[in-house]
């Protein structure tokens, strides 16, 4: 999206203000949905690729993250009010998630894009008809672990999330959740709250590469931060007000337009 008339401000590179408008209702609706589930990088991200920001990629990246870890920290304060997060299975997760994520955005460019897309693309597939055929799943807690086991499985699996959100990112939500869902047994709501937890670690790790590689247009990130954040309380809300069952609608309608996305991507080349 070319424009004609840019703003001067300093951090916000040279958009306009009706490009400004647009990426602020992109972020307002990619919190809300984000709280819920996760996902809400399909509608973010993309905006800001379009409008493109400081003319490159890079910069709408780094951007993103910015918006992304202060609207998800805010779903996680909105959570931890109204519905239990176990702090003590979630941190350990979350470091190792962070940890992941480091090494994920050292490797971004040892892999074809193209190579990944197609793993992720297959696996978000099995994950739909896995989670579409077994409505029981994530409606009540149904532990499968002992508690050191299902902390050492958290972590574990947060770190290979973690590695593939830095790496590359589409999808991480759902990984999350249907890891904690799926494997560990919580119910969709949990799993939810917690899942959120992990992605303020996540997108954190990504941020210590981008913020001293100057990447981060910071006004405009803060103000889409804001946008985001009005949205991820009222998801969260949602979230924990409608239940489990609810949140599972909105997971698989996340995961089948991350499958359509990729597939998309995948088709055009």
């Amino acid at each position: 999206m070319r424009v004609t008339t840019a703003l001067d401000w300093p951090g916000f590179g040279q958009i306009s203000l009706a490009a400004l408008l647009f990426l602020c209702l992109a972020a307002a609706l990619a919190g809300a949905v984000d709280a819920v589930v996760g996902g809400g990088g399909l509608i973010q991200l993309p905006a800001l690729l379009l409008i493109a920001p400081g003319g490159q990629p890079l910069y709408a990246l780094a951007t993103n993250k910015v918006a992304s870890v202060v609207g998800t920290a805010a779903a996680v304060r909105t959570y931890s009010r109204q519905a239990a997060i176990d702090w003590s299975s979630a941190l350990p997760m979350a470091a190792a998630a962070f940890a992941g994520a480091v090494g994920g955005a050292a490797f971004a460019g040892a892999l074809a894009p193209g190579v990944l897309n197609g793993v992720v693309l297959v696996a978000l597939v099995g994950v739909g008809l896995y989670t579409w055929r077994k409505p029981e799943l994530g409606v009540a807690e149904t532990p499968r672990f002992t508690r050191f086991a299902q902390i050492a499985v958290m972590a574990l699996g947060g770190a290979v999330i973690g590695f593939y959100d830095g790496l590359a990112g589409p999808g991480t939500g759902a990984f999350l959740v249907f890891l904690l869902v799926g494997l560990v047994g919580f119910a969709f709501l949990r799993a939810s709250a917690t899942a959120k937890v992990v992605n303020v670690a996540t997108n954190l790790g990504a941020l210590l590469y981008f913020i001293p590689a100057g990447k981060v247009l910071w006004g405009l990130g803060l103000v889409l931060a804001l946008c985001n954040v009005t949205g991820a309380v009222f998801g969260a809300r949602l979230a924990v007000r409608r239940g489990s069952a609810f949140v599972r609608r909105v997971f698989l309608t996340v995961v089948v337009a991350l499958v359509v996305s990729l597939g998309w991507k995948a088709a055009i080349g």
